[in-house]
């Protein structure tokens, strides 16, 4: 059985956008992205809000960018490999191969999902990550803290929710951020 995993960057003060919406601030570095690449490997499906995939849609071509560093092209690799579940109800199509469009979040979808599949899964954007960890789907929460406080935008956890936590693992980056890893023990 997968497990379900939220992954976000997020600044000091727990935002993955500031806000005016901007994520610039975010942009990992070439340790980061290294470690990134790591965990996304073995990730078999995507499941990506409307916002997110297009913010993400970025990786389908982003290995035909002349000059390209080798840490981006094989970030681009792993991310095309990955089969993709766009959650939404404006998207009138989506554009990248492995990807499929759902209208409407279904928890019992991800559970049938989650039990089928071999390979982990990760939910992408704050909103849909949020109705995954209300809905008990989320075993894993890997946050990644940049040395950036923004005061206020997006946050990466739904308000209301509150999952007890385990700490799994951290790792301190020479940049200054952290990552994180969680279990989401079920109560």
């Amino acid at each position: 059985m997968a497990k379900l995993i939220y992954s976000a960057i997020a600044s000091a003060d727990g935002y993955v956008e500031d806000a005016a919406g901007s994520f610039d601030w975010a942009a990992p570095g070439e340790e980061l992205l290294a470690f990134v690449n790591d965990l996304e490997r073995p990730v078999g499906i995507y499941l990506y809000g409307r916002r997110m995939y297009e913010t993400m849609l970025y990786w389908e071509t982003a290995h035909t960018v002349p000059g390209q560093p080798s840490l981006v092209r094989e970030f681009a690799s792993i991310w095309q490999a990955a089969e993709k579940i766009v959650f939404s109800k404006t998207l009138e199509s989506v554009s990248s191969a492995k990807t499929r469009l759902e209208r409407n979040f279904d928890p019992g979808m991800v559970r049938r999902l989650k039990s089928a599949t071999e390979h982990d899964m990760t939910v992408g954007g704050a909103d849909l990550a949020g109705q995954a960890i209300k809905a008990g789907l989320v075993d894993e929460l890997q946050l990644f803290l940049v040395p950036v406080v923004v005061g206020g935008g997006k946050r990466a956890l739904p308000d209301g929710a509150r999952p007890a936590l385990d700490l799994l693992d951290t790792r301190r980056f020479t940049d200054g951020g952290v990552y994180l890893r969680y279990r989401l023990k079920t109560v």
